[in-house]
């Protein structure tokens, strides 16, 4: 993939230099995120699985058993809190599909502002390719009317810096691999953070799970290959990267259309009978054991390599999913809210993004109250457990920094537990929402030199993943935009919280 010149994002400056790593502990990070996993799926695992991959991280590594990911649980927001240290009142980044005030539509002669942001397959050149042909068309992108009607790619839309971008200003080799070319975001606004990117599109495997684990392990091979020195497709010898690592989304979507058996987590061998989908397995249960089984391949070719003692590894989850119980599920369907707000002023509504919570922009701000008078008057219809507007939207993001008011969202709609926005039949859980189920996630990091087999209590941010990987490279944390301002600290690494 051709990273587009930065044009458009407005960005902190960096303080200092990062030309010269200071007292690094490693040389390498493998960050992996096991999309939908729990931080109880991580123990169930273990504990029914004790030669496991899994249940060997959990023996070397220091297990933070009170990670919280960020909210809205949504893979783009969750993704930048661990590689910025920053929530999307830094980043500007509320989800996947967004909405943005200041900028224009795609295609558009930027004569009109307010322009819906769609940083997933849809924004791609082939919505469907599964591999290395998959890149985003730039007629697809929004423009900024500041900057000459240009486009704007995601990592033009990310407003401060990455650890990638940190990485790479320091001499140091970066690589990506996740699940769609827009996650070239982490590139950063310089979009130099990157030297080899790999983002095989899923969109046409997420409704299958023995596709989405055929998907995967596109990235896993990358990542072995980048293990042994290679590109990640094995055409040229570059070294191994300071940070690298990929996205599993079999457990995610094993979730999705296998589900759980009860609502302690009791994990199915078959979906034969499970759910609201028929099949056969492979089911969630064959998803993991997969996912064991490449985490496993990684450690073992870590190892050969003669890599174990130089390399910090993180595995956590960028969100987790809802609901456990598939007794509680309900689906709502997520057409229902333009009517109602419609309803206030025609054409009002901007943007409903909704999974397991609603994010709704409007083309007349001022009307947010009285939209939301409306949801609050359907609250049983659309499932809302609380309705948000207005300016205390920004609490729910731990306050504004004054840097995106044309991107936080008007409305803010958490539903009661259980309930999943989309058509009947269409899955069995979802992410989104700031609940426990969807947020609360592993987090285990295996640091060469410190004793394993530790769990830490405290409660934690995947944010602060952000400045401890820095940190293990011997790079500042305060080279990182969102860690200055929202004044986000490492994790600790102490036996004690």
């Amino acid at each position: 993939m051709v990273l587009a010149p930065v044009a458009a994002a407005v960005v902190c400056a960096p303080v200092g230099s990062a030309t010269t790593q200071q007292n690094p502990k490693v040389e390498h990070v493998l960050l992996l995120s096991l999309d939908g996993f729990h931080d109880g799926d991580l123990t169930s695992y273990a504990a029914a699985h004790p030669g496991s991959a899994l249940a060997d991280v959990l023996a070397r590594g220091r297990r933070y058993a009170n990670a919280s990911a960020q909210t809205p649980s949504d893979s783009f927001p969750a993704t930048l809190a661990m590689t910025t240290g920053g929530s999307p009142r830094s980043t500007g980044v509320y989800y996947d599909v967004s909405w943005d005030n200041d900028l224009s539509p795609a295609g558009s002669d930027c004569s009109t502002r307010g322009a819906l942001v769609p940083f997933n397959q849809t924004i791609n050149l082939n919505p469907n390719a599964g591999d290395s042909v998959a890149d985003i068309n730039p007629a697809k992108l929004p423009r900024d009317p500041d900057h000459g009607c240009s486009v704007v790619y995601p990592h033009q839309f990310l407003k401060v810096n990455t650890i990638y971008e940190v990485a790479h200003d320091a001499g140091l080799r970066t690589a990506v691999a996740d699940k769609h070319p827009s996650y070239e975001i982490l590139a950063g606004p310089s979009g130099t953070g990157i030297d080899d990117f790999y983002g095989p599109e899923f969109n046409a495997a997420k409704s299958d799970i023995a596709k989405i684990m055929a998907n995967d392990e596109l990235k896993v091979v990358a990542v072995l290959n980048q293990i042994d020195g290679f590109t990640h497709d094995r055409s040229a010898v570059v070294g191994v990267p300071a940070i690298f690592g990929m996205n599993f989304q079999a457990p995610n979507i094993g979730q999705k259309f296998s589900g759980y058996v009860d609502a302690a987590g009791t994990i199915p061998q078959s979906v034969t009978t499970l759910g609201p989908l028929t099949g056969t397995a492979p089911g969630l249960a064959q998803a993991l054991d997969y996912v064991d089984g490449a985490v496993g391949r990684m450690l073992s070719r870590l190892e050969a390599d003669g890599l174990t003692d130089d390399t910090m590894v993180v595995l956590t989850a960028k969100h987790a999913n809802s609901p456990v119980d598939r007794g509680a599920l309900r689906w709502v369907d997520p057409s229902g809210f333009a009517p109602l707000v419609n309803s206030v002023q025609p054409g009002l509504t901007a943007q409903v993004t909704a999974d397991t919570m609603a994010l709704i922009w409007l083309k007349d701000r001022s009307r947010a109250a009285d939209a939301a008078a409306v949801l609050e008057a359907n609250a049983a219809a659309i499932g809302a457990g609380t309705v948000t507007s207005g300016a205390a939207v920004g609490d729910l993001f731990a306050g504004q920094l004054g840097g995106n008011p044309g991107r936080i969202p008007d409305i803010v709609v958490q539903p009661v537990a259980g309930v999943v926005y989309a058509a009947p039949n269409a899955k069995l859980v979802d992410h989104g929402s700031g609940s426990p189920e969807d947020t609360h996630v592993p987090l285990v990091i295996i640091e060469p030199g410190r004793k394993g087999g530790r769990t830490l209590t405290c409660p934690v941010s995947l944010r602060q993943v952000a400045p401890t990987v820095l940190r293990a490279l011997g790079l500042r944390e305060s080279l990182l935009d969102a860690v200055r301002l929202e004044g986000t600290q490492r994790l600790t690494n102490g036996d004690e919280c």
